[in-house]
This record gives C-alpha cells, sequence and structure tokens, in this order.
C-alpha cells in the first residue's frame, strides 16, 4: 500500500474515482467471505467459452489416449513395448487432467467482493496517511499486485492472465497447478509425437499389414490428427511453461511485465520464487497435483452438497 506522508488521515483513493459505498446503502457479509472460507469452497466460473474450451482440452486428451492405446499399443506383438509405453502415456495423461482440474476448481487469489465499506476499512487500523485502493467493479479493496478480471468479476491477487483452456484465472493460489499442467501435457504430447513415428515407421516396413486393428486408410487418418494435435500442444504448453517458470523466477506476473511495472515490491528470485509458489523445498510434492487436495473440501457445503463459489 502507498503511504502519503502529507496527510494526517487516512485516504481512501478510488481507481475510478467511485465513490465509496454509502453508510446507508445495504452490505451482505456473507457475500465478502473469509479467505478460509473461501479455501474451503470448490470455485467454478460459469463463463461459456472458458467451459467450452475446458471440455475440449479433455476431449483431446480422451481422444490421444484412445489413438495411442488402441491404435498403437494394443494391437503391437511386443508386449513389454505396450505395457511399459501404455502406463507411462496414462499416467502422465491422469497428472496432465488431475493438474488441469485443480487449476480449474482452485481459488486464484480472488479478494472478497464488496468489502470496501467504511466497517471493515476501521477494523484495518491503518497508520495515518496510509492510501488504500478500492476497484470500482467488484467494490473491494484492491491489494497490491491485484488485477480485476474482467470475465471471474474479481480481483486477483497476482494475478498473471486468464486462460479459457482451464477456465479460470492464474493467480496465486493456482499458478502451480497450471505450470503442472502445461508440464504434463508438453511431456503427453512429445510421448505420443514419439510413439507415431514408432507406429509409422513400423507399419511402412510392414507395408500396413498387422499394423493395426484398424484398417490403413483410418490408422493413417487417426494417426495424422494426432500428430497435428501433438505438435500444436506441444508448441504452446512447452512456450507457456517456460513463460510461467521465468516469470517465477523473476517474481512478475505476465500483466506486470506488459504493463513494464516497476516494482515495489521486495522481489524474490530464481529459487526463492519457485518455493513459494510450489512450497517448501524441492520434492516430489511440486510435480504432484494432489498435494494439499482434501476430498472434503468437495462435499462441504450447507446442506451437505458441492459448494460453489462463483
Amino acid at each position: 500500500l502507498m503511504l502519503i506522508l502529507l496527510s494526517s488521515g487516512h485516504r481512501f483513493r478510488d481507481v475510478e474515482h467511485h465513490p465509496l459505498l454509502a453508510d446507508n446503502e445495504s452490505y451482505d457479509s456473507s457475500s465478502s467471505s473469509s479467505e478460509a472460507d473461501m479455501a474451503e469452497r470448490v470455485w467454478f466460473i460459469k463463463d461459456g467459452c472458458g467451459m467450452v474450451c475446458a471440455i475440449m482440452t479433455w476431449l483431446l486428451v480422451v481422444y490421444a489416449d484412445f489413438v495411442v492405446t488402441f491404435v498403437m499399443l494394443l494391437p503391437s506383438k511386443d508386449f513389454w513395448y505396450s505395457v511399459i509405453n501404455g502406463v507411462l502415456f496414462n499416467c502422465l495423461a491422469v497428472l496432465a487432467l488431475s493438474s488441469h482440474l485443480r487449476t480449474m476448481l482452485t481459488d486464484p487469489g480472488a479478494v472478497p467482493k464488496g468489502n470496501a465499506t467504511k466497517e471493515y476499512m476501521d477494523n484495518l487500523q491503518l497508520k495515518p496517511g496510509e492510501v488504500i485502493y478500492k476497484c470500482p467493479k467488484c467494490c473491494s479493496i484492491k491489494p497490491e499486485r491485484a488485477h480485476h478480471c474482467s470475465i471471474c468479476k474479481r480481483c486477483i491477487r497476482k494475478m498473471d492472465h486468464h486462460c479459457p483452456w482451464v477456465n479460470n484465472c492464474v493467480g496465486e493460489k493456482n499458478q502451480r497447478f497450471f505450470v503442472l499442467f502445461t508440464m504434463y501435457i508438453a511431456l503427453i504430447s512429445a510421448h505420443a509425437l514419439v510413439l507415431c513415428g514408432f507406429q509409422f515407421f513400423s507399419c511402412v516396413r510392414g507395408q500396413w499389414t498387422e499394423c493395426s486393428d484398424f484398417s490403413p486408410p483410418v490408422t493413417v487418418i487417426l494417426m495424422i490428427f494426432l500428430c497435428l494435435e501433438g505438435f500444436l500442444f506441444l508448441t504452446f504448453t512447452a512456450v507457456m511453461f517456460g513463460t510461467q517458470i521465468h516469470s517465477i523466477c523473476n517474481d512478475e506476473t505476465e500483466i506486470e511485465r506488459l504493463k513494464s511495472e516497476k516494482p515495489t515490491w521486495e522481489r524474490r528470485l530464481r529459487w526463492e520464487g519457485m518455493k513459494s509458489v510450489f512450497g517448501g523445498q524441492p520434492s516430489l510434492l511440486w510435480i504432484n497435483p494432489f498435494a494439499g487436495f482434501r476430498i472434503r473440501r468437495l462435499l462441504r457445503g450447507k446442506k451437505g452438497g458441492p459448494e460453489f463459489a462463483v
């Protein structure tokens, strides 16, 4: 927060010069849940484009798994080749989809909506001359490095960008899962391309006899589409993975980089930045999308059912 030494009292700066909530305006405190309550909820954004992109992501992964398993591996006469590659590919696919779910259903760091009230400000115990910022769009006190997302309709702490493929913002609390998602998608894409290369070579050498349980034209079409999908996904996710790691190591979000914002915070560079995002010292937990997952979060609700924060 920014300090203005010339002022003797608290000042509230509105980004777009909108007034504060008036004292006589009703304010529902239940709409501004505490961070602990929000952490226990399943976060889901009801955006049509995002939901379509998320479903497409799952369908493309399922398609790749189908082609790899039923077109290339099961018809193979090499038992161990099929088992090892089948287990490896399916494990990577499960990790990729799990990372996708964690990214999509995890609160990215949303600021409580509508907390910019006089009562809340009085409880902040601000120092004389301290300036706080209010977002006029979601009527919340805007922390440092927070940005408003027009799709999520919330201010997000350390917002990097909004990704339609995961139907969510990438922010302070779910960036780790997004990095894992891009990494595992890149790995299964590379694995699928390698398997396609071996399969084409094997089919050509055997003159397409006993190459697959499908006819040669169908096999070729399925594998060509998988190669195109694998190449596009590998290129996109590899670039995103590198960009995210670079941002984490420099403690700078994509929005801050594009806006050329000068850092007013103490940067956590390289390993310190990695540890702040992935948590603790380097370990296998860094690449585990299930780390910290609690099934009771999905079962907790006012009426015993799932609870969604939108």
